[in-house]
């Protein structure tokens, strides 16, 4: 009878049979639900921290691959593409380099995006973090200030990766960040100024020890550091870096440096060739400095791309072809509430003569649509309608009637 009363018992947490809800038996003992539940959490947690950014098991893509993925979500910005896919590429690569005899080891080359408001460059980077084996972080430039002013600390970059990789400091250091904005800290004035620039330069110089590679004391909560606070020591050597921003303005740094080049005949001519509606595409790391970064952090990114203008045909392909494009999110929308939701083709070619007349990129697509459909989407789902078809006229009449029209760029 004894032993009857001691097998009915968890043999993990002793509780009895009366005390919990299931007791599993087994040869010999017993486990209860309660136990069972925070074994399963601890094997998760375990499998999770173990397979989650294993590189030794993954299967690499090429850089080719790498850009085909990319195509299914992004339209258009090849040379973008494949800058960033020989760069995750090599990163990849380096991560699993072997010190050989000859002891050649490779560095990291980090990646800055030039490229107008509403072009890609985000969305660039949100699609590759859809296919990493590494941890892969969004940072965003407009709110880091120098240490000890009010802002958050150039440290908190690093705290956004180890929340990716789950606090695990391995994984972590051989992520990749996305520095956003970059252009926004540019420095104020070519002359230096009594007052520091906490925001612009002061962060550069900030970030220069990040992006070269050092071990950085990380707040794991992020915030400011205090005295008594655990800090977690991480090394940035194989952190891979990419910074984009739209350098609004830059186009008349380009434009002056070509013109200063142009000498005697032979030069003229050169110039002729030079296309003026896309300055961009001749950007050098020199127009960076006349922006406002300072040498240094523009010799720590070695890899300079940029990102085209939207033309027509592209904006048309943006509005309808990518796996998560702006009208497929529409009909998503009012097929929930049981409608089919269609479009004209002339009403697709008047938004995208809106967007390019507003000037604000992929982005004024959503606007546009957004004052388009503002009403459609009040109205329908109270309405027992099956099927909605916006045509062109309509388009006109509620585009007209909003207040977006403001945006327009004169």
């Amino acid at each position: 009878m004894a032993n009857k009363l001691k097998s009915d018992k968890c043999s993990f947490c002793g509780r009895e049979k009366a005390e919990v809800n299931l007791l599993i038996a087994g040869i010999d003992g017993h486990i209860c639900d309660r136990c069972a539940d925070q074994a399963h959490s601890i094997i998760q947690e375990e499998v999770k921290k173990d397979n989650t950014f294993d590189l030794d098991g993954a299967t690499l893509l090429k850089p080719k691959e790498i850009k085909e993925f990319l195509d299914q979500y992004v339209i258009g910005q090849d040379d973008a593409k494949k800058t960033l896919s020989v760069s995750v590429y090599n990163h990849y690569k380096r991560l699993k380099q072997a010190i050989d005899a000859d002891e050649t080891e490779i560095e990291k080359s980090n990646i800055i995006l030039v490229g107008e408001t509403g072009t890609g460059k985000t969305l660039l980077a949100r699609t590759i973090a859809r296919m990493l084996h590494v941890p892969f972080t969004i940072v965003d430039a407009t709110v880091l200030t120098e240490a000890g002013y009010v802002g958050e600390d150039i440290e908190s970059l690093l705290t956004r990766l180890l929340q990716a990789a789950d606090y695990n400091v391995e994984a972590a250091e051989r992520g990749i960040v996305f520095i956003d904005e970059i252009d926004k800290i540019a420095r104020k004035g070519d002359n230096p100024s009594i007052t520091r620039d906490v925001s612009g330069e002061g962060v550069q110089q900030g970030l220069l020890k990040l992006l070269e590679g050092s071990i950085v004391n990380v707040p794991p909560q992020g915030g400011r550091k205090h005295p008594e606070q655990k800090l977690i020591p991480v090394d940035t050597k194989n952190i891979l870096f990419v910074c984009g921003g739209a350098f609004d303005g830059i186009e008349r740094k380009i434009a002056t440096r070509l013109n200063t080049k142009v000498i005697g005949y032979s030069a003229a001519k050169d110039a002729d060739r030079i296309e003026r509606e896309n300055l961009l595409q001749y950007i050098a790391p020199q127009d960076l400095k006349s922006f406002g970064l300072i040498p240094e952090i523009i010799g720590r990114l070695p890899v300079l791309a940029y990102l085209k203008p939207l033309d027509r045909t592209t904006l048309r392909n943006i509005l309808t072809e990518p796996k998560n494009s702006v009208i497929k999110q529409y009909k998503k929308l009012f097929k929930i509430d049981g409608i089919d939701l269609d479009f004209e083709e002339g009403a697709f070619e008047y938004i995208v003569d809106k967007a390019i007349e507003f000037k604000l990129g992929a982005r004024g697509l959503r606007s546009i649509c957004e004052s388009i459909m503002n009403d459609a989407m009040f109205y329908s789902p109270s309405e027992k309608i099956d099927n909605l078809f916006i045509t062109k006229s309509y388009a006109e009449n509620k585009l007209e009637r909003s207040n977006i029209q403001r945006l327009k760029v004169s």
